[in-house]
């Protein structure tokens, strides 16, 4: 009799948590699908500026072509590496594998794209139990699921002041309803 009683309670209390664990796993995996498009859709900006022009402000208070690109791939390495993997932060000061420096424009996108890499090897492996876990984000109280969507409007954001950069120096930006 307790055995039935246990079997009931188990298939009660996993019947009412399975749709919320599978809910969480379509978020991560309608992110991926996202990321991915957002990856492909940001290399393909960023193969369209010619190199000559990766230096480009839109204004003298701007970032560059550049500096975007770059700003894109520190600020993914730190949301997802550091706030939801919990790897110690990058020291700005010391750390020049994501900044623009001396890199020429095939080495801002690979490094581009090994962070997407490394993001997305984190975001496949995440702990979706912990979406609603909350941290400190810039003083700000947020869950990890805002987390994600924080990222993926950093992202959106500074690929389109890059694609601004693209249309101030005659450039047709690709497509982007392919990529949503």
């Amino acid at each position: 009799m307790k055995h039935l009683l246990l079997l009931t309670t188990l298939m009660l209390c996993s019947s009412a948590t399975l749709p919320l664990f599978a809910q969480q796993n379509s978020f991560v995996k309608d992110y991926l699908e996202r990321l991915e498009n957002s990856r492909t859709y940001l290399l393909l900006v960023a193969e369209t500026m010619p190199e000559d022009r990766y230096e480009f402000k839109a204004s003298p208070e701007s970032m560059s072509f550049a500096e975007n690109l770059m700003h894109i791939g520190w600020a993914m390495d730190w949301h997802s590496q550091t706030l939801l993997g919990g790897r110690e932060a990058r020291d700005w000061n010391t750390d020049t594998e994501l900044k623009v420096g001396e890199k020429t424009k095939d080495e801002m996108i690979a490094a581009i794209n090994n962070t997407f890499d490394e993001t997305i090897k984190l975001i496949t492996k995440f702990d979706v139990s912990t979406l609603d876990d909350r941290l400190d984000y810039l003083g700000l109280n947020r869950t990890k699921r805002q987390i994600f969507l924080l990222l993926a409007d950093h992202i959106t954001h500074h690929r389109g002041q890059m694609i601004v950069s693209l249309r101030l120096n005659g450039l047709k930006p690709p497509r982007y309803i392919l990529y949503q």
